[in-house]
């Protein structure tokens, strides 16, 4: 709950010193903080098509994004922090989900019992950072126009429902799949943030640019085909498994004579 809170609220305190292409460059770097803990904790076994994917998807994100932002050094180090923070948030998210012992499996019971520790630990931040400013702002307190009010309230409470239907299938996709590959279908999003960045606040990109995008997108392809495969050979397993755990069928494989 503590890595899940830092992560979001670093994240979120970085917007006021960098653009979205270099918080998306920097943020891309999570990807190999999952893997490097999914390896520590026994999550994933090193394989030279994982390490491939991986490369493909931090060197396109790289790539896309290069120059294409003015660089800031508290913002860097900031997003940098956040990156950290989520390869610890969600490999241990994923160990939580996925002991069938603790029956959190459902994303419900999960964001039940992290949810509240979540605000315990950002709330000491905000009342540092937030609070007094906030206690003396018109846009909440000293409102003149209760149209304003709402018009926050609304906001704010828009965001508290985007944030909890992200979260609930953030929390689905671990308990079925890993941190790994969440991390790599979010890129989907980044590349989706890139593109609305570059439209609406007029951000240009260039041809090596585009290489990237390209790279990355053959990354997300490669890990998806070796997940298909994965899950065939599960599956043709399977019946193999079912029938060697048959104690009849065992007893006639190790003693066909007594079955003439």
């Amino acid at each position: 709950a503590l890595s899940t809170s830092l992560d979001i609220g670093l994240s979120n305190w970085s917007f006021l010193y960098v653009t979205v292409s270099l918080y998306t460059m920097t943020k891309s770097s999570a990807i190999l903080f999952i893997l490097l803990f999914s390896l520590l904790f026994k999550l994933e076994e090193m394989r030279v098509t994982l390490l491939l994917v991986v490369l493909l998807i931090a060197g396109g994100l790289f790539m896309f994004t290069y120059k294409s932002t003015q660089f800031n050094a508290q913002g860097f180090v900031l997003v940098l922090c956040a990156s950290f923070l989520g390869g610890i948030r969600w490999t241990l998210t994923q160990i939580l989900m996925q002991k069938a012992e603790l029956g959190l499996q459902n994303p419900i019971d999960i964001m039940f019992h992290l949810q509240p520790l979540m605000f315990l630990g950002l709330f000491p931040l905000f009342a540092v950072f937030e609070g007094l400013p906030l206690s003396i702002s018109e846009k909440l307190f000293r409102f003149h126009e209760a149209g304003m009010l709402f018009s926050l309230v609304g906001k704010l409470f828009l965001g508290g429902i985007l944030a909890f239907g992200l979260g609930f299938s953030e929390f689905l996709l671990v308990s079925r799949t890993s941190s790994l590959t969440l991390s790599i279908a979010g890129i989907f999003k980044e590349i989706c943030i890139l593109f609305l960045a570059t439209h609406l606040l007029g951000d240009h990109l260039s041809l090596l640019n585009w290489l990237g995008f390209a790279v990355c997108l053959s990354g997300i392809s490669l890990h998806v085909v070796l997940k298909a495969m994965n899950s065939k050979g599960d599956k043709a397993l399977e019946p193999h498994k079912e029938a060697s755990s048959d104690p009849d069928l065992e007893l006639l494989l190790r003693h066909p004579e007594h079955a003439e």
